[in-house]
C-alpha cells in the first residue's frame, strides 16, 4: 500500500510539471476548467436502494466510480443512471462516503455545489404505452424505470450554481415540437396529450467561473433499443437529441417547465451527457447527434479518446468488428453480439471555449488502474468511461504547454 501511494505521488508530481494534468484543480493553469461526464450505473433496483448503498462506505462499485473521478479529477461533473430522490440525500452520502475519502490512494476530491432535479423515468403514465397489455410497470412510464427518479441525473460543481437562472424541460411534450417523430399508429391522441419528449429531463444551468457564466446543457436521452419495429426508443432517442440542436437555434416553440418560451439565450455552453447515439455505428437514428455535433454553435472537432478502447474492441470482437467508426473514440462497453462498443457519452463546447485536451478514461490493459474498468460483467464501475476535457473560460488564461487539442487524447489524465 505504502509503494502504491508513492507511485501516485511520483506520477502526480511529474505529470504537474509537465503540465498535463495537474494533481489538484487549484494548480491548473488560470482559466482552465475541467469538464467530464459518466454515466455511472450507480442505479438501483428499488426505491432508496441507492442511498442505503451509500449510506456506509463499502460499495465496491461505489469506490470504482469515486475513485475514477478522484483520478481525473473534474471540477465540473454530471452523474447519469445516478437515482434522483427529492432530498439529495444519496448526493451528499456520496460525496461523505466516497468523493471525500482516499480510493485506493487517490486524493480525495469535494464539490461545493450540487445539483439534481424530478425524472420522468419511473413517473406512472396511467396507460399501456408498451402494448403489453397491462398498465403499469417500467415500460409504462413516462420514462423507462421502476420508481420515480430511478435512472436519474446529478450534477457536482467546485463553483456556485444559478439555480434561480436555471431551466429544465422535464415536462415539455413530445407532441409539441414541430415535425417530431412519435411512431404512427402507436400512441393514442390522448397519450401523446402526456407524454414528455425527455425521458429524464433537459437542464440548462447556470455555472459562475469567476465573472463568467458557462452554461451546462444536460441530459440522457432513452436507449434506441428495448423496442419493436415501430422504434419508439429510437424515434424518441433522435428526437431528445434533435431538442439541442433547436435549442441553440432559438427555437421558439420551446417551453420550459417554468413556463418560459424560446431557446438558448446566448453565451458560452456545453452540451453534456450520455446521448445514447454514436453518429456512424449502432442502432440509433444517426442524423440527430450528427446534427448536434456540427451545429454552427457548437465546435466539436475535438474528440476525446483513449488507449484501452481499441484494445477493448479488437478483444471482444463481435459486432465491433464490422463497425465504421474510431474505435479510439468510444465510451461504452456494450454487448458484443448486438451493439458493440460505442460512441455515446459527449462533450461538446460552444466556439467561443478553447479547448485544451481531454480524454476518455478507459485505460489499456497493462495500466495499473485498468482493474477500474476491465472485468467480468457487471465491469468494477459501469459499462460506460467517464469522458473529460479542459476548456479555457478565462480570456487572460492559457493552455498548458504542449497541449495539443486536435493530437488523440491520452486514456485519461494522468498519461
Amino acid at each position: 500500500m505504502i509503494r502504491d501511494g508513492v507511485r501516485h505521488v511520483v506520477a502526480a508530481i511529474a505529470l504537474a510539471v509537465a503540465g498535463l494534468a495537474p494533481a489538484t484543480a487549484a494548480s491548473r493553469p488560470t482559466g482552465v476548467v475541467r469538464i467530464a461526464t459518466f454515466n455511472s450505473s450507480l442505479n438501483r433496483p428499488t426505491l432508496g436502494g441507492l442511498r442505503a448503498s451509500l449510506a456506509t462506505p463499502g460499495d465496491a462499485q461505489a469506490r470504482a466510480v469515486a475513485e475514477i473521478i478522484q483520478r481525473v479529477r473534474p471540477d465540473i461533473l454530471l452523474l447519469e443512471e445516478f437515482d434522483y430522490e427529492p432530498g439529495g440525500e444519496s448526493m451528499r452520502e456520496f460525496q461523505r462516503n466516497y468523493l471525500s475519502v482516499a480510493q485506493h490512494g487517490a486524493a480525495p476530491i469535494d464539490f461545493a455545489h450540487t445539483f439534481s432535479a424530478e425524472s420522468n423515468t419511473g413517473q406512472p403514465s396511467g396507460f399501456d404505452l408498451d402494448h403489453d397489455g397491462q398498465v403499469g410497470g417500467g415500460g409504462d412510464a413516462l420514462g423507462f424505470g421502476e420508481f420515480p427518479g430511478q435512472y436519474g441525473m446529478a450534477l457536482f460543481s467546485r463553483f456556485p450554481l444559478d439555480r434561480a437562472r436555471a431551466r429544465t424541460f422535464q415536462h415539455f411534450r413530445w407532441r409539441d415540437m414541430p415535425g417530431a417523430m412519435p411512431p404512427e399508429n402507436w400512441y393514442t391522441p390522448e397519450q401523446l396529450a402526456a407524454l414528455p419528449l425527455s425521458s429524464k429531463s433537459h437542464w440548462d444551468m447556470s455555472v459562475r467561473i469567476g465573472g463568467r457564466t458557462l452554461h451546462l446543457l444536460a441530459s440522457h436521452p432513452t436507449p434506441p433499443a428495448f423496442d419493436g419495429p415501430e422504434d419508439r426508443n429510437g424515434r424518441r432517442n433522435h428526437d431528445e437529441i434533435r431538442l439541442w440542436s433547436d435549442y441553440l437555434s432559438g427555437a421558439s416553440y420551446l417551453v420550459d417547465d417554468a413556463g418560459r418560451r424560446g431557446g438558448f439565450g446566448g453565451g458560452s455552453f456545453i452540451v453534456m451527457g450520455d446521448q445514447n447515439s454514436d453518429p456512424v455505428d449502432g442502432g440509433s437514428l444517426h442524423d440527430a447527434i450528427e446534427a448536434l455535433i456540427k451545429h454552427p454553435r457548437i465546435n466539436g472537432t475535438f474528440v476525446p479518446t483513449s488507449a484501452g478502447a481499441p484494445e477493448a474492441a479488437a478483444e471482444q470482437g463481435g459486432a465491433n468488428a464490422t463497425q465504421h467508426g474510431d474505435p479510439r473514440q468510444d465510451t461504452a462497453d456494450f454487448n458484443d453480439r448486438v451493439a458493440g462498443n460505442l460512441r455515446v457519452d459527449y462533450l461538446l463546447p460552444s466556439k467561443d471555449l478553447r479547448v485544451c485536451g481531454g480524454g476518455v478514461f478507459w485505460p489499456a490493459q497493462a495500466d495499473p488502474e485498468a482493474r477500474l474498468v476491465w472485468g467480468d460483467a457487471p465491469p468494477p464501475s459501469s459499462d460506460h468511461r467517464l469522458v473529460w476535457i479542459d476548456v479555457l473560460i478565462s480570456g487572460r488564461g492559457r493552455c498548458p504547454p504542449g497541449s495539443d487539442p486536435t493530437a488523440s487524447a491520452p486514456s485519461h489524465p494522468r498519461r
